[in-house]
Order: C-alpha cells, then structure tokens, then sequence
C-alpha cells in the first residue's frame, strides 16, 4: 500500500470515545422513538408535551460529554482548526435555499467530509456545524439538540462507508450519492420524530396520541411524515445527489490534499526560542 493510499484520519477513535458514541446513540434512539417505546399508561406518555424537552437537555449535555471526549482521544489543533472552517463553512450554506423546496446545500459537504476526514471527525463536525448554524439563523429551541445529534450521525454514517483507501472515482462518487440520498431522509424521519409529539392530539388526526397503541401511533406517524415533510425531504435528497455528483470530485482532491498536509497524526511541537 502506498503513502497515497493510507487512509489519515484527523481523529482516531479510543475505546473512551467509541463507548461514549455508543451511549449518546442509545439514548438518542430513545429520545427520538420514546412514543413507540412508552406504553400508553405511562408517566411519560401522561408529560407527552414535556417529555421532548427533557431529552433535549440530556441530549445537549450528552453530545458536550462525546465531544470531550474524542477531543482527548487526539482532535488536536490542527484537527480543531479543520473542524471550524468546515463548520462556518456548513453553518453559512445551510440557509442558502431555505424555505425552498429542502434545498439544502451543507448536507452534501457533510458527506464529504465525514467521508475523508473519519467518523469521529464527522460526528463532531456534524454537530457542531448544526449548532452554528442554529445560532446564525436564530433556530434555537428543543429541536437543536436533536438537530445536533442527527447531524452527528449522519456525517459520521458517511465516515463509516466501505472502502476508504482504495474506493475512487465514479465508484465512491455513486456510493456517497446513494448514501447522501438515504441519509436525508432518515435525516427528516428522525427529526419527524422530534418534532412530531409537541403536536396535540386533539389537533389532528395524524398527530401523537398518548393514550394510543403502538399500531396506530405508527401509522398516524406515517401520515405526518407524507403530509408534511415528504416534499422537502425529497428535495434535500436530489439536492445532495446533484452537488455531490456535481462538486464531488474537486471537493473531496481538496479535502483529500488538506488532510495529507495537515498531517493530522504528527503531533504538534514548538522549539525553544533561542537563548
């Protein structure tokens, strides 16, 4: 395998920083699907209204804690530099279209970074370019720290495709389509799921309702997603596919030659001044 053909990675991933991804994902999962997971005569479904703002204050505490730690299993600062020009660089494309058909450009440059740069890399990435643009826009509510965490995953997803090192050209570009296409719209069915309980049950007869079984809870879910959000998520899917297939190639030689030259496994060391 030649020098070329090694795959860097700006973050390497300890056992720490894999068992904190796992934790915050399995709670995260509960956060997000809690509706189907708590029977209707339980005391979270009786706080159905309070229930998603206190997941989004364990959620946001839960993201701190894994960026803490892959930060001490090796973002050093040249990894944290990369971190906020891509993120100021996705926090200022994403409002580029909104309101316009789910035309949303960052999700491209997120697959393509969680893709060369690792998915330890893509999870923090992902997150806190979410959390940027939250606050350039002023979208600031309980649904931020949802945001946060799907964004994490899915530029993470990206990081764990197969074939890093020898995966190239119109190959890896179809498979980064495919997966940006898939990804958006379990990107919009997840934060469905966040947003989906705050509705009230006598408002509509697709919103969540509490006293309800799993069956039909489910299909009223389904009902929301197609009533409300297929349009936009199908939007944000062609658009991924279109930019990705459009800028893949000069993006990612980009990305690919920054990431050689920062050297991202070569620690940092400063000389002593001259006596």
């Amino acid at each position: 395998m030649t020098a070329s053909q090694t795959r860097v990675r700006a973050v390497r991933l300890g056992p720490r920083s894999v068992a904190a991804l796992v934790l915050v994902s399995a709670v995260g999962v509960v956060a997000f699907c809690w509706p189907f997971l708590a029977p209707p005569a339980s005391q979270l479904s009786a706080h159905a209204e309070d229930a998603p703002w206190l997941f989004a204050g364990l959620l946001v505490l839960l993201v701190a804690v894994v960026a803490a730690t892959i930060s001490e299993s090796g973002l050093g600062p040249k990894a944290v530099a990369m971190v906020g020009v891509l993120a100021a660089t996705g926090a200022a494309l994403r409002p580029i279209g909104a309101g316009t058909a789910g035309i949303e450009p960052m999700f491209f440059l997120m697959v393509l970074s969680g893709r060369v740069l690792g998915p330890g890399f893509g999870f923090v990435l992902g997150s806190v370019t979410m959390f940027a643009s939250a606050l350039l826009t002023g979208g600031v509510g309980p649904w931020m720290p949802f945001q946060m965490l799907a964004m994490g995953w899915f530029t993470m997803g990206a990081g764990l495709l197969p074939g890093q090192v020898r995966l190239r050209g119109r190959g890896e570009l179809l498979l980064l389509a495919v997966y940006g296409f898939l990804a958006a719209f379990a990107y919009g069915t997840v934060m469905n799921l966040a947003g989906w309980p705050f509705m009230g049950a006598l408002t509509s007869n697709i919103a969540f309702d509490p006293q309800a079984a799993v069956p039909a809870n489910l299909a009223r879910f389904v009902a929301y997603c197609l009533a409300t959000s297929l349009g936009w998520d199908l939007g944000r899917a062609i658009c991924t596919v279109v930019l990705t297939l459009a800028l893949g190639p000069a993006l990612l030689r980009a990305l690919r030659r920054a990431t050689r030259r920062a050297a991202f496994e070569t620690a940092v060391t400063f000389d002593a001044p001259p006596a």
